[in-house]
Parts: structure tokens; sequence; C-alpha cells
């Protein structure tokens, strides 16, 4: 049997969801997961290594090794193809939290310990 998912903390939703290029007939669309996003948003703009965004998300460094690999390719495809990149709010079997919102498995607030405001704008740990 396996193991149960672990709660996957995310500071803020992204304030964009969908980018495509202006001048494009392109229709495929790839997706980015919340959790690839965060480890974007902590590790690229917030210049957190992948230990520090394992402890901020709550999850195995080895997980936020995975969850990057993933996620700065999709970016890169975007640009240099030209396809539509998309953000997905829900991920079959991981569970994410407002960050106002207390984990209903851990008992406690997922923004405890975290300074990045909601939008996301404020890095400092």
């Amino acid at each position: 049997m396996p193991r149960p998912p672990r709660c996957r903390f995310i500071d803020s939703y992204p304030e964009y969801w969908r980018f495509s290029p202006v001048h494009s007939d392109r229709t495929d669309v790839l997706v980015m997961t919340l959790d690839e996003f965060e480890t974007i948003r902590l590790i690229d703009k917030c210049g957190l290594t992948q230990e520090q965004c394992a402890v901020r998300m709550g999850v195995a460094r080895t997980t936020v090794t995975a969850i990057y690999d993933s996620a700065r390719k999709k970016p890169a495809d975007s640009l240099v193809d030209g396809t539509i990149l998309a953000a997905q709010a829900l991920v079959q079997g991981s569970l994410f939290y407002d960050p106002d919102a207390t984990c209903e498995h851990h008992g406690h607030g997922h923004g405890e310990g975290h300074s990045c405001n909601k939008g996301g704008q404020n890095c400092h740990q």
C-alpha cells in the first residue's frame, strides 16, 4: 500500500493562470501544477535553495528536486516552441492549502513560519 501524500504548502496562487504567445496559432497547452509553480517561484524568483524550498513546502528535498526538474522545462518549452502555458488548480493525489487555512492532517496553519506575503512579492524568510 503506498504511503499517503504529504500536504504540499503553497504561499500564494498564481496571479496569472495562463500565458500564450501573441502571434501564434498553437492550441496545445502545457500544464504547470501548483507545486511546480511554487518551486519555480521559491527557487528562481525568491532565490531559495532546494533545501529551503523543501522546508517551506513541507516535503523532502528529493521531492522538490523532482518537481523543479519537471517545472523548469515547461516555461522553456513555451518560450521556444510557442505553446500555451497554463497553471492547474488541483493535482490528483496532492493536497494544497490556502495560506490562511489550517492543515486538517497536521493541525497547524499552513502559513506558519512563512513570511512571503499572499501576493508572493515578498520573498524574505
